[in-house]
């Protein structure tokens, strides 16, 4: 998934140095993903698998429809990188979780995929800790709907 590398109209300096970010980190998203043989949606679904995951838990956090989940898990275990199994609570459902060799492909993704490790050493400490503060004050507007 390849986001604009800009809005149709940047209204302020911010909002475009916030595109040319959000495009920065997904190129190298996807080139980390790629190194190790995986589709960025592979690389997303692998990273949230560090725990066991319902398949309709998984879909509602990505905002995806199940299908689309269904067909990157599957792709996941052709690789032997993930494994679906039944809920012990409830077999309607099906679970699913990272295998060894998903979690050491993950691991590999995790370390070359350093754009936000480098981007923060930019910073200084005081920096680092006031993007935070404005990043999770800019994202509360998800949260309240708007």
């Amino acid at each position: 998934m390849t986001v604009p590398s800009g809005p149709v109209s940047a209204t302020t300096e911010t909002e475009r140095l916030m595109f040319e970010f959000v495009d920065a980190y997904e190129r190298a998203f996807e080139a980390a993903a790629k190194e190790h043989g995986l589709s960025p949606a592979h690389a997303c679904v692998l990273g949230r698998l560090d725990s066991v995951r319902g398949m309709g838990e998984l879909s509602d956090e990505l905002g995806c429809d199940a299908s689309n989940v269904t067909q990157i898990v599957a792709r996941l275990e052709a690789r032997e990188l993930a494994v679906r199994q039944a809920n012990p609570d409830d077999r309607r459902f099906r679970q699913i979780q990272r295998t060894t060799a998903g979690d050491a492909v993950y691991a590999a993704f995790e370390e070359s995929f350093d754009f936000p490790r480098r981007a923060v050493a930019n910073l200084t400490t005081k920096e680092q800790r006031q993007l935070a503060t404005l990043l999770g004050k800019s994202l509360a507007v998800k949260e309240r709907g708007a």
